[in-house]
């Protein structure tokens, strides 16, 4: 074969090559999938029923093709699940409401929306009622035991209404007279045969969803790889102003830390000049004021 014959099959494969590479790659899309059978908190979800089946469906859907939501959730479900679940079982309530959090705050403890925030999402109003301290410089519906507590309680003073947690768990979204008059009106008792606002409506859907995908990860596409623990900590106690800057380094670690470990300090710097410490917290909340026989749990690197 000559040099030009030879150039010119080279130059043919280089733009059958070309061509190619510029063809669009078909991805592997599929709807998820469901298992044959499926409970939440003990109660059976009827997906013999058509409407019900595709309202999980569209969810599983949603929440499968979401991937970098779903894969952050999936890091900090199995950081945080143990802790839950126990004060959950503490407190006899089903394991599947962890999923419950998950879809409130995907386990994020800056969660905002609209007036609700932290870990399980509570209200100004509903955080004091149930013993939470929202103020300038704490908002315990961001520590995440304390605020698990909380909503054990909302939960448990829920479900002595309706005697059902799925009907607990919709509640727990719209509000306990909102269930009980739409009940009422409809004249039906079960959450599957309820026709509630659209986010009440695929509230327990979503809940179901995330369980689906987080306890088989594999079977939904994730490839999730063991979580990184974060390093062991201490509680130290403190119940008088204190420095934040000094407790840090007390404990050998640093303020940017002491924040992390403990999301529910929330000051903002020098908000106000009547404020105790106005100037010492012009820059930031280094001086932490402490009520008159409170004490405040922190978390500190254990070193």
């Amino acid at each position: 074969m000559n040099k030009g014959n030879l150039s010119y099959i080279l130059i043919c494969l280089f733009g059958l090559n070309m061509a190619m590479a510029q063809q669009p790659v078909a991805q592997k899309i599929s709807v998820p999938p469901i298992p044959a059978s499926l409970e939440f908190a003990g109660e059976k979800v009827p997906l013999n029923n058509p409407i019900i089946y595709e309202q999980l469906e569209q969810e599983l859907i949603k929440n499968v093709y979401k991937h970098s939501s779903t894969l952050m959730i999936l890091n900090r479900v199995a950081r945080y699940k143990e802790k839950v679940m126990g004060i959950l079982t503490k407190n006899k309530i089903p394991d599947d409401f962890f999923y419950l959090s998950v879809i409130e705050s995907e386990l994020w403890p800056y969660a905002n929306s609209g007036k609700a925030a932290g870990f399980w999402q509570f209200r100004d109003s509903t955080a004091k009622e149930y013993k939470l301290e929202v103020s300038k410089f704490v908002d315990q519906r961001r520590d995440l035991e304390l605020s698990t507590q909380a909503a054990c309680n909302f939960l448990n003073n829920l479900n002595k209404t309706f005697k059902n947690w799925t009907l607990t768990a919709a509640a727990y979204n719209s509000g306990r007279t909102t269930i009980m008059n739409t009940m009422k009106a409809q004249g039906v008792q079960s959450y599957y045969d309820l026709h509630l606002t659209l986010e009440t409506n695929d509230y327990v859907f979503r809940i179901l969803a995330l369980k689906l995908i987080c306890e088989n990860p594999a079977n939904y596409g994730f490839i999730v790889s063991k979580t990184e623990p974060l390093e062991p900590t201490e509680v130290v106690e403190v119940k008088e102003d204190m420095n934040l800057i000094e407790l840090a380094r007390k404990h050998n670690t640093n303020y940017k830390t002491l924040k992390y470990y403990n999301p529910w300090l929330v000051y903002n710097p020098g908000s106000l000049k009547s404020d105790k410490y106005y100037e010492e917290n012009k820059l930031m909340n280094v001086m932490f004021e402490v009520k008159e026989g409170r004490t405040y749990k922190f978390l500190v690197p254990k070193r």
